[in-house]
């Protein structure tokens, strides 16, 4: 936000909401009281907004009251900030996700070739980017993020009976990431019901800890409809969660490693680009199987993802017969940025 208002003539005005003071008077939902402090500034800038309460009706009234007033609201709480703005602010506002950093930022930043040089570190220790920034300092930073940063909002907003339940659902993710995901078992495993584990996924999801992939299915009696895979944001996060960092080459777990990093960056990638398509995986009740789809613009673009090169990747033929005009490619660290980068 600071480095926005650097770059503008317009006359601005910083409101932390971290400043009780601040917060108070951003409550008062009066006009007098809005208009006095927004004041003649062309644009307002408002950190941590999801501290004020009913912050959505207060940001409302300054819009819909104030002429040629701009607004420029942050929020570190997914959670909160979400469920205070969206219903006041309806066909109002411009929302932007700010995930951790992208291969595309890096290899802008620093070039495709000194990029490939990190993957193996970006899947160990992930790319949040405090982690980045600080080289040498990873386990410490990722082992306080993964044990209490990134639980905040749940906590401080939902009211959670058995938080413990939370940690274990966790755990669980992160052993199967890349495999299907069944409800049922989850609640099985960390001893709830399924109910519970439905509504933890779902606010670990809002927090932007995980993310879920559905099944695709058009024409197939034996594909599987109902089924889906849950990711991680990140890997660094998901490997704190487990407490393994050690390398590539001493890991069984690389391929559901591999999977999750190049869907969590597809993810990015399609975010910053106004990705207008739908993503998802396709398995059969045969076990027949395509790591990753899009569908966009009437196409089925398929993807295979290998960690070795040499291991040869096709199309399931009863996914080439139901879907013959779908494209295919197979990534492996060889060609991955081609996969990651517009």
């Amino acid at each position: 936000m600071q480095e926005i208002a650097k770059h503008t003539d317009w006359k601005i005005k910083h409101f932390d909401c971290d400043d009780a003071v601040v917060r108070a008077r951003l409550a008062i939902q009066t006009l007098p009281n809005l208009q006095n402090m927004v004041g003649d500034a062309d644009l307002i800038l408002i950190d941590e907004a999801q501290r004020v309460k009913n912050i959505g009706l207060t940001l409302k009234i300054i819009t819909d009251q104030i002429k040629d007033i701009r607004l420029l609201v942050s929020g570190s709480s997914a959670l909160e900030l979400a469920n205070e703005i969206n219903e006041p602010l309806t066909g109002r506002k411009w929302e932007y996700h700010l995930l951790p950093i992208a291969t595309q930022e890096m290899v802008n930043f620093h070039g495709a070739f000194e990029e490939s040089r990190y993957l193996e570190q970006r899947l160990l220790y992930g790319m949040y980017p405090e982690v980045i920034t600080n080289p040498g300092d990873e386990l410490a930073i990722l082992n306080q993020l993964a044990s209490s940063y990134l639980y905040k909002d749940i906590f401080s907003f939902q009211d959670l009976r058995k938080p413990e339940l939370l940690d274990k659902l966790l755990k669980a993710l992160a052993l199967q990431v890349g495999s299907e995901t069944s409800y049922n078992k989850l609640a099985q495993f960390i001893g709830s019901d399924i109910s519970t584990v439905q509504r933890y996924v779902d606010l670990l999801e809002k927090s932007f800890i995980i993310f879920r992939l559905r099944a695709f299915s058009r024409n197939l009696r034996n594909e599987l409809k109902r089924s889906r895979k849950i990711y991680f944001i990140d890997c660094g996060i998901r490997n704190a969660i487990i407490g393994d960092f050690r390398p590539l080459a001493q890991r069984n777990d690389i391929g559901g490693l591999w999977e999750n990093f190049l869907v969590s960056e597809r993810l990015k990638l399609n975010q910053y680009n106004n990705f207008y398509g739908q993503s998802y995986f396709w398995r059969t009740t045969a076990q027949q199987e395509v790591d990753y789809l899009e569908d966009y613009d009437g196409q089925l673009h398929a993807y295979e993802f290998k960690w070795s090169a040499k291991k040869k990747a096709t199309l399931p033929i009863t996914f080439r017969k139901a879907y013959p005009n779908s494209s295919f490619t197979a990534v492996s660290p060889e060609n991955y940025q081609n996969f990651l980068c517009k």
